[in-house]
């Protein structure tokens, strides 16, 4: 295999060679600031998924390594996020029940499957797939979904027993259990949450006042969770908060996981198949969007197709290794890019920061009260719900403002993957609704130039004899028949017209059910003494109609340039010597 196209496979071969001191010591101070992070954050993200707290810990160890080997973005943070582990509930939950054998054994499954989706797409070079979900889409999904885990952790901080898929039945199964408030549990989780909301905001600028640089006070402001779960740990263990009704963790495993094949014979494969592909598209578009991000600050690239196989390899180190599905975060992304990780070697040492977590440090997790958990999740949520998309597509395109309201109310009313789908139908369905109605614009000459505009946006010279249509869309079976209509129309209207020019500088292709449209227009123009010419048309698009019999029936020309088209009807009407170079050599 050629050495570059062993590099395009394995990212690893293009940095590893140029590794040196200062490089690692770049690596190794981020990633000791991204294990601090990302500790409370698995524990708390695999609560969420409804696993024990363990397979988050599982979860950001091999899959970073993984990653770190196939992966092209040198400053991703591959793990567990929030969205994926609510779609692996969303999954999982009527499968199994939550903490049972069966649960854990189909999220080991899920983690599987939406790896060898990914990698699949990876090696077909299918990266354009994730270009179904649009932005709004995906802003909506994302609000919704950043609402729906606030809400399902409100038990958590509450002392309650809830439960939901969307939203109203989470809030009528919170409002039905609110009598039964353990008010202990209230007294960790509120004050937790109230301290959370202050790190983020208030903590950096009390360390800049006191000296540090503000680089410095940034990173350690990312460690507020950590303060959370020591004092609350501390407090639980001093006053016995567990006898008082206080949930916490409880004992988690020391060790590392153990490597083992998931059950591919799990009763619900099938079932969770579709997940698998909901969560690995999310998931990828996610990622590859961080990615881009951070690749452009630096003048790093990304390739979307490798990120697959990336993304896939880390998410079947996740199944092999007691772990669920996970993708590139945002969050501790950021934070890995902030704090000055040059390569993915910096994700590998975060690997190894987490085992020695889950080696060492595990037993004093036993009480840790699941009220901080939920109060970490709700925090790093609520950053997520930005309802600033809907005045923004609002004013844009009603369009994008359909599929973003779509999204967000069906992913609120029935859940997360009815959500995502019903995103990805109305974006489509909008996208077939504008290409079936093109924006089609009668055209004129700007005096003095050779340039053709809007008659109705500008003051141009026509000719009543000569009909000038620009078609702003490419020619396809959904709008063939309207742009047929649109041409009898105007024909109708003008009954001095002996020429129409279909001005095709939009047309970026003809398929079959068009061309078939443009022989009927062609032949029933002739019929009525008006000849059918065409400008401007591409290359691609002429070579396939060069292979046509609609060019050899074609009553008129195909004609290089719009103005050179008008010249010479003009001149052939004048009985003129016609322009030079009128029409495509064919």
């Amino acid at each position: 295999m050629h050495k570059t196209t062993l590099k395009s496979y394995f990212p690893i071969l293009s940095w590893a060679g140029e590794y040196n001191r200062d490089v690692l010591f770049s690596d190794l101070l981020a990633a000791l600031i991204v294990t601090i992070m990302l500790i409370p954050q698995s524990l708390a993200y695999a609560l969420l998924a409804g696993l024990p707290p363990q397979m988050g810990l599982y979860a950001s160890m091999l899959p970073l390594v993984a990653y770190g080997i196939f992966g092209t973005s040198r400053t991703l943070s591959v793990g567990p996020v929030a969205v994926v582990s609510l779609m692996t509930a969303s999954a999982i939950g009527h499968i199994a029940s939550t903490g049972s054998v069966s649960y854990i054994e189909a999220a080991l499954l899920l983690a599987f499957l939406s790896g060898v989706f990914l990698l699949g797409m990876g090696l077909l070079r299918m990266g354009f797939l994730a270009n179904f979900l649009s932005h709004p889409v995906i802003a909506g999904f994302i609000t919704a979904s950043g609402i729906i885990i606030a809400c399902s952790q409100l038990k958590y901080i509450l002392g309650i027993n809830a439960d939901g898929e969307n939203l109203f039945a989470l809030l009528h199964s919170l409002s039905a259990s609110v009598a039964n408030t353990n008010f202990y549990t209230v007294a960790v989780g509120l004050p937790t949450l109230i301290f959370l909301f202050w790190v983020r905001s208030g903590l950096k600028p009390l360390l800049v006042r006191t000296g540090l640089s503000d680089k410095a006070a940034t990173m350690l402001a990312k460690t507020g969770p950590v303060l959370g779960i020591i004092a609350t740990s501390y407090a639980a263990y001093y006053f016995d908060l567990g006898s008082k009704g206080v949930v916490l963790v409880g004992e988690v495993p020391t060790g590392l996981p153990s490597f083992q094949m998931p059950k591919l014979g799990h009763d619900a494969w099938r079932e969770l198949m579709l997940s698998a592909v909901f969560i690995s598209i999310i998931g990828f578009v996610e990622s590859v969007s961080v990615g881009h991000t951070l690749a452009a600050k630096r003048r790093q690239r990304i390739v979307p197709n490798q990120e697959l196989i990336g993304l896939g390899a880390a998410n079947i180190a996740a199944s092999f290794s007691g772990g669920y599905p996970v993708t590139g975060g945002f969050a501790r992304s950021v934070v890995n890019f902030d704090a000055g990780a040059v390569t993915p070697a910096a994700g590998m040492f975060t690997a190894v920061g987490i085992a020695a977590a889950a080696m060492y440090f595990t037993p004093y997790l036993a009480y840790l009260p699941k009220a901080t958990l939920a109060g970490t999740i709700i925090v790093a949520v609520l950053s997520l719900v930005d309802f600033s998309i809907l005045k923004k597509s609002w004013g844009y395109a009603r369009s994008d403002f359909i599929a973003v309201v779509t999204t967000l109310v069906v992913t609120l009313i029935m859940g997360v993957e009815t959500g995502v789908a019903c995103g990805v139908f109305a974006s489509l369905a909008l996208h077939l609704y504008k290409t079936s109605v093109p924006h089609m614009a009668v055209v004129g000459e700007v005096p003095g130039t050779e340039h053709y505009r809007n008659i109705n946006r500008h003051k141009v010279i026509t000719h009543s004899n000569i009909l000038s249509l620009r078609i702003d869309e490419s020619l396809y079976f959904a709008n063939a028949g309207f742009i047929e209509d649109k041409v009898y129309e105007l024909v109708d209207a003008c009954p001095d017209i002996q020429h129409v020019i279909l001005m095709c500088t939009a047309v970026n292709e003809i398929d079959l059910s068009a061309l078939e449209v443009l022989e009927s227009i062609n032949l029933r123009l002739k019929d009525s003494g008006i000849t059918l010419h065409l400008s401007e048309v591409k290359g691609p698009v002429m070579d396939v109609l060069a292979h046509t019999e609609f060019i050899k029936h074609l009553s008129g020309q195909v004609f290089l340039s719009h103005h050179l088209g008008v010249q010479n009807i003009v001149a052939a009407n004048a009985k003129q010597k016609p322009s030079t170079t009128p029409s495509w050599d064919i």
